[in-house]
């Protein structure tokens, strides 16, 4: 198979450029036609213009997921084909790997596969968790309103790791500036005044040693800074994917002062959302909760989860489990047992959810004015020690010429 690039007009008259694979140019030029384009030009790839996959290509983030599954229902709503539908959304697709992923799974659907199937050839695309709802609504007959569904789901949780990024953007920048502030002093300002001192032959204070010792290690010896740096990088993510470190680092996510209530509340409304949207298209309760425990970044609340779905299989109320797991908040499980008493387990789940949603976005807003004055204070503590080591000295000589 060979490798082409093409210019071609769409049934709308659009100029299309894109590559294919194909065993010959006749090949390359038949499935263009075939897919309904009208070929202008088409010529094989060389070395020099060949797509090159370097692993940098785009990810695929919630919102776009979002913006494909509200189009791909507008366009089977007005009664447009699913193989056409989409056709038309590859065309329009920015993103190269969603677009991709739609072409490679529209051929699939138009060689008689299930939309379903056709979905699940490109798992690093298309979340497991938007098969199942693809699959649930062929089975209903419902397609277009289990693909709305999981728009509202991706673009609920665009927005809640949106407010989370938010949160986390101002501490991150202010932390940043402080470490390059403490470097440049040490680079240009310490070894000023660490000529002064060796002409003055006086014993320096400890704070003053310490910080000439860190301005001459970024000077000379920034090599083992980047060493240690590296192999404390590898330590810490390996430590990260053995089963003891996943429960460290998902117990302090938790657990952290400031940010551990508004991470609860983030796990709480994505567990929710995602739980009421699959219980609502038919999907059987055990399998909802397993597609919802993969969704989960937090290794306590995916094993929180995994328990559950154990439980709910040997005839335990859902409720029963989530409260004894003593990581999800005591709303959701006494809302959950409401549902199971009324029968509405999924408008309990949308209640919470919408609860925690707000209360993330007001934990968001509230965490920022929180952070803006203990960064202030922290980076001006920061400074104010690295300055008063250096003037320190000078001081207690100032001092003795005085008792002299």
């Amino acid at each position: 198979m060979a490798d082409y690039s093409y210019i071609a007009l769409n049934k709308d008259g659009r100029e299309i450029k894109g590559s294919l694979q194909a065993e010959n140019l006749s090949a390359a030029r038949f499935k263009l036609k075939n897919d309904g384009m009208t070929p202008i030009t088409v010529k094989e790839q060389s070395i020099l213009d060949k797509d090159i996959n370097l692993g940098f290509s785009k990810k695929v983030k919630s919102r776009d997921l979002s913006i494909f599954c509200r189009q791909l229902t507008s366009i089977i709503n007005a009664g447009v084909p699913v193989v056409e539908a989409l056709r038309m959304l590859g065309d329009q697709t920015p993103n190269t790997n969603l677009k991709k992923a739609i072409i490679d799974t529209r051929e699939r659907v138009q060689q008689g596969t299930t939309l379903t199937e056709a979905m699940k050839k490109s798992p690093k695309v298309f979340p497991s968790m938007l098969v199942n709802m693809v699959e649930a609504g062929e089975t209903s007959g419902n397609l277009e309103i289990a693909v709305s569904r999981m728009g509202n789901q991706f673009e609920k949780s665009a927005k809640l790791s949106g407010l989370v990024k938010k949160a986390m953007i101002y501490p991150i920048v202010m932390f940043t500036v402080a470490i390059l502030v403490m470097i440049t002093m040490s680079i240009v300002v310490v070894p000023k005044f660490a000529e002064m001192f060796a002409e003055m032959g006086t014993q320096l204070p400890l704070a003053t040693r310490i910080i000439m010792g860190f301005s001459d290690l970024l000077l000379n010896r920034w090599y083992i800074i980047i060493a240690v740096t590296i192999i404390l990088v590898m330590l810490i993510r390996f430590f990260a994917s053995t089963e003891y470190g996943k429960t460290f680092f998902g117990t302090l996510a938790i657990k952290i002062p400031i940010f551990g209530k508004l991470n609860v509340k983030t796990y709480s409304a994505k567990f929710a959302r995602t739980m009421s949207t699959l219980v609502s298209a038919g999907i059987p309760i055990t399998q909802a909760i397993e597609i919802t425990a993969r969704t989960m970044s937090n290794v306590l609340f995916s094993r929180a989860l995994a328990k559950a779905k154990e439980d709910v299989e040997q005839g335990i109320p859902i409720s029963t489990p989530i409260r004894k797991s003593q990581v999800f908040p005591p709303l959701v499980y006494n809302m959950l047992a409401i549902g199971e008493d009324t029968g509405n387990i999924e408008g309990m789940l949308d209640k919470v959810a919408d609860y925690y949603e707000e209360e993330t976005e007001l934990a968001t807003a509230s965490l920022a004015e929180v952070m803006q004055p203990v960064i202030i204070v922290v980076l001006g503590a920061m400074i104010g020690v690295l300055v008063l080591a250096m003037y320190q000295p000078m001081i207690s000589m100032y001092g003795d010429l005085g008792n002299m």
